[in-house]
């Protein structure tokens, strides 16, 4: 990858995790954690691998996103607004009364938003209709979802993980922001899904275990399930809950609790920008 490319998608990633706080924390309320684990997997995704008009947000042949962590909205509409898909300045809007950027993305009222979320563990069942109806219309456009290592104690992700392996889905990739954390603490003393690794090869997938915030590796890693064909692919992305502010980093608290002013202030500035 260009040295470019990588600097353009690191400041990038800089400006969606401002972007994050200054929602979280201007609204007084929201999900930071979860949201700051996954920017790179969303930058990589939004602004080199994905197939997306932002002009035209129902191109039949886009790729598709489901966000199944729905909690992570702050993310989603960070990436989408830099994408072009509304402005930016509604950002500011995030949790306000008649505001369409509500707590969790609401596929009827945001634009780039394809299935509303929130309810977890019910996303990669989405992705999986989406993937099956691709087939059926002859379309090559791929479906790529992003699941919490929380979420996967829901017992109907793996009904979907079992049925994705069974229909062949090929054009399916999921992505699990594997932090270890959860809103109760960590997730191997709430209800431990390890090992990850080899429950989803049992269920059938193409496994694949990365650094969730290494750029080279979540691109080889999309390379890998493009070539990957026959099954659907899971890319268990282990990152940091709360990344890229000191305070907030492996800290269960900031699962869904809003910086304070100062503290707003404080993790802006470690992030190379003012409120």
């Amino acid at each position: 990858m260009e040295e470019q490319t990588v600097y353009d998608l690191i400041e990038k990633a800089r400006r969606i995790r401002c972007h994050i706080i200054r929602m979280v924390g201007e609204a007084a309320s929201g999900h930071p954690g979860g949201s700051l684990s996954a920017v790179e997997i969303l930058t990589a995704l939004y602004f080199r691998e994905m197939r997306v008009k932002p002009e035209d947000p129902t191109w039949p042949e886009r790729d598709r996103f489901i966000l199944c962590k729905g909690h992570a909205s702050p993310l989603l509409y960070a990436v989408l607004a830099e994408r072009g898909f509304f402005p930016v300045e509604e950002l500011k809007t995030f949790r306000r009364i008649n505001s369409r950027l509500q707590g969790h993305p609401d596929m009827r009222k945001v634009p780039g938003v394809e299935m509303s979320t929130g309810s977890l563990g019910q996303g990669l069942s989405v992705a999986n209709g989406m993937a099956l109806a691709a087939r059926l219309d002859g379309r090559d456009y791929r479906v790529y979802a992003l699941l919490g290592d929380g979420e996967i104690q829901e017992g109907q992700v793996w009904e979907a993980a079992m049925a994705a392996a069974h229909y062949r889905l090929d054009n399916l990739v999921a992505f699990l922001d594997h932090n270890g954390l959860q809103i109760d603490g960590r997730i191997q003393d709430v209800m431990s899904p390890e090992p990850v690794e080899e429950k989803w090869r049992a269920f059938g997938w193409h496994v694949l275990r990365i650094d969730g915030h290494d750029y080279g590796a979540i691109f080889a890693a999309l390379a890998e399930a493009r070539q990957t064909k026959g099954r659907p692919t899971m890319i268990i992305a282990d990152t940091v809950k709360g990344k890229g502010v000191s305070f907030m980093e492996n800290d269960p608290f900031w699962h869904g609790s809003p910086p304070t002013r100062e503290q707003m202030a404080k993790a802006l500035a470690e992030l190379g920008e003012g409120v």
